[in-house]
């Protein structure tokens, strides 16, 4: 059975520091481009970040550029979301989802995305 496990989120101080994980089970996520997207309470599920499945081309929402950092290890079938200087803002549930493209990745449409993860729960707050 092809599923994406999250792993990392957890509770931190305002300016505090996670790493999150994206790992692949049953599949490879080698030809896949991966997104990190999450959904607050109340709110949309909005694009984080993005790589491709090279690994060679990011992109960012304007609201985590320069605070988190997307990278992927294909010896360990896992794409990581550093995430850095986290705010209350950015308390939410953070999902990763797998896109099988040749080229890019999309950050900011959902349905082009094949396969997601159950989420992981990122709370920011003293």
């Amino acid at each position: 059975q092809s599923q994406l496990v999250e792993s990392g989120g957890g509770l931190v101080q305002p300016g505090g520091s996670l790493r999150l994980s994206c790992t692949g089970s049953g599949f490879s996520l080698d030809y896949y481009a991966i997104g990190w997207f999450r959904q607050a309470p109340g709110k949309v599920r909005e694009g984080v970040s993005c790589v491709n499945s090279h690994g060679d081309s990011t992109e960012y929402a304007d609201s985590v550029k320069g605070r988190f950092t997307i990278s992927r290890d294909k010896a360990k079938n896992t794409v990581y979301l550093q995430v850095n200087s986290l705010k209350p803002e950015d308390t939410a549930v953070y999902y990763c989802a797998a896109d099988r493209r040749a080229v890019g990745c999309i950050l900011f449409m959902t349905n082009v995305y094949d396969y997601w993860g159950q989420g992981t729960q990122v709370t920011v707050s003293s």
